[in-house]
């Protein structure tokens, strides 16, 4: 219809009108398939004012008012301007709603751009940008509309997942806003649901880019599906079958994938998704086809799409490789995040830019004094005797990360015992410095001390993390020392007793150390290294 038919077409109330059972049928199965997770949640419907979102609406309006659903959505309009007549089908949209005792916002979005994909995205944008935490969008895509996206993604070189289509149940997540996209309609083809406009007389909008548009979708509707249909008749149907089979597929695919991800990403590396650890050993044991779902799998971790397959064949060849090189670094730009693929030693890994940015951030020497007391709530004390309660130091801090130190200061004394220094054990301090180049620094796993590329590679530090070293050394006053020189920085004894990185700890040998495995332990109890996600990106 043309705007000025639009307008004075006369709206007639649709609840006393007959029911199309099939489409009925349709919604009503999929709502008590999906109850549970619908229970309690706000429902919008994305309503174009076209032939399908219109029958969608239609038919909530007639099962609300026979109470046979337990909700009435509210419709989501967006008026983004590209056509000429945008103002008047909102307006439409709006009179329809009303009319029909149904609640309807109307949005308004800008699209950069002219194309049909630019405007659906901006339709999106400013939807989701409406809904609150956990909502559901329903929408009524259909059979018609799964069987091109099928086609599309078939051209374009899809694999099982992207062949999977539509889904009729998705949770989206943007950052940390969540909703759910419910299509009930996805068995439904496109002439059942004209079929039940005609009857219900629904002034319905004709998009005249549905069918004239130069897009792939269009296209294919014009172009292709007649084609099809003239050699199957069942064309549709058969499409949106194996979609439904494609899902299951890559249900059973995404299984497979998560048990061998248990076995072989590194575990203690975990921070998702900043850095994510796979096993190259125990990766090269799979049959060569489930490293390659593998690595698709642990990719696509924390993206709402899926890599190309030209990076998945890339990082299948990087954990192959047999060299000494740990330069080699891979690109890919996600949908949320941008991430960088790199191999040291017998490990990959996948680094988030803002990881790597993060990584970047200066370190700087710090210093907590402690005042270690055997009563509780002393008077005057700066820290209390209860073990439970600690003393945070934050090593590196923005809107991404926080490296976090929690000192239990009554955990930290009994490790002067291990040093045989006779000492004031109640005034002490800890130093927490950035490891200098050449520093050297004895650790368990070496028989003497090292600095620089030799210190690295005994400890299996990669590259991005050798500049977030920190040493941390206890400096404690002996009996011999004034009373005031813990505050004037005056110390005459001094220990290095940890080398920390965001994700390990070794033990440093001293002089006087004479335990390593206890103070290990000891030392683990006393200084709690946490690496804190503030946000997702």
């Amino acid at each position: 219809m043309t705007s000025s038919a639009i307008l004075s077409h006369p709206i007639e109330p649709i609840a006393t009108l007959p029911i199309d059972n099939a489409l009925a049928e349709a919604l009503l199965s999929s709502l008590a398939e999906y109850g549970e997770q619908l229970h309690g949640r706000r429902l919008w419907l994305a309503c174009s004012g076209g032939r399908d979102s219109l029958a969608l609406a239609a038919l909530c309006v007639q099962l609300y008012q026979q109470s046979k659903l337990p909700f009435l959505p509210q419709l989501l309009h967006v008026n983004h301007g590209l056509q000429a007549d945008s103002g008047a089908w909102a307006q439409h949209v709006a009179q329809w709603a009303k009319v029909q005792n149904i609640p309807c916002r109307i949005l308004r979005a800008q699209v950069d751009g002219h194309d049909e994909q630019a405007a659906r995205q901006a339709r999106y944008d400013v939807m989701r940008a409406q809904l609150n935490q956990d909502d559901v969008l329903l929408l009524a895509h259909h059979a018609d509309d799964q069987a091109e996206t099928v086609l599309m993604r078939l051209i374009q070189g899809a694999g099982v997942n992207g062949l999977s289509a539509m889904q009729p149940w998705r949770i989206q997540t943007q950052g940390t806003h969540r909703i759910a996209l419910w299509r009930p309609w996805l068995t439904i083809k496109r002439t059942n649901i004209s079929a039940y406009a005609q009857r219900l007389k629904l002034p319905y909008i004709d998009d005249p880019t549905n069918d004239a548009g130069d897009n792939v979708r269009s296209g294919l509707r014009r172009d292709i599906m007649p084609i099809l249909a003239s050699y199957n008749s069942n064309v549709i149907d058969n499409i949106a079958r194996s979609a439904q089979l494609l899902s299951d597929a890559q249900l059973i695919i995404n299984a497979q994938a998560g048990e061998d991800l248990q076995q072989i990403e590194i575990a203690s590396l975990q921070l998702p998704p900043a850095q994510r650890a796979l096993n190259i050993d125990k990766l090269q044991k799979l049959p060569i086809y489930r490293q390659r779902q593998l690595l698709h799998y642990w990719l696509a971790q924390d993206e709402p799409l899926p890599p190309a397959k030209q990076l998945v064949d890339d990082v299948l060849s990087l954990s192959q490789r047999d060299d000494n090189d740990h330069q080699t670094a891979l690109f890919w730009q996600g949908r949320k995040a941008s991430y960088t693929i790199r191999r040291y030693r017998q490990q990959l890994y996948r680094l988030s830019s803002d990881w790597l940015k993060w990584l970047e951030l200066p370190l700087t020497e710090q210093t907590q004094s402690l005042l270690i007391h055997t009563e509780p709530n002393p008077i005057g004390a700066d820290v209390h005797a209860d073990e439970r309660q600690s003393v945070p130091i934050n090593l590196r801090n923005d809107d991404k990360f926080a490296w976090q130190l929690q000192i239990l200061p009554n955990e930290v004394a009994p490790l002067l015992e291990s040093y045989n220094v006779e000492s004031d054990k109640d005034k002490l301090k800890i130093t927490f410095a950035p490891l200098g180049r050449n520093q050297r620094v004895q650790t368990a796993l070496a028989s003497r001390p090292q600095a620089g590329k030799k210190l690295y590679q005994t400890l299996g530090i990669p590259s991005w993390l050798r500049e977030s070293l920190m040493v941390v050394s206890v400096a404690f006053m002996n009996k011999e020392s004034s009373e005031n020189a813990l505050l004037e920085n005056d110390c005459p004894i001094e220990l290095p007793i940890l080398l920390l990185s965001p994700f390990g700890s070794w033990v440093l040998n001293a002089e006087r150390l004479t335990n390593t495995i206890n103070n290990s332990y000891s030392i683990d109890r006393a200084i709690k290294s946490h690496l804190i996600l503030h946000s997702s990106f």
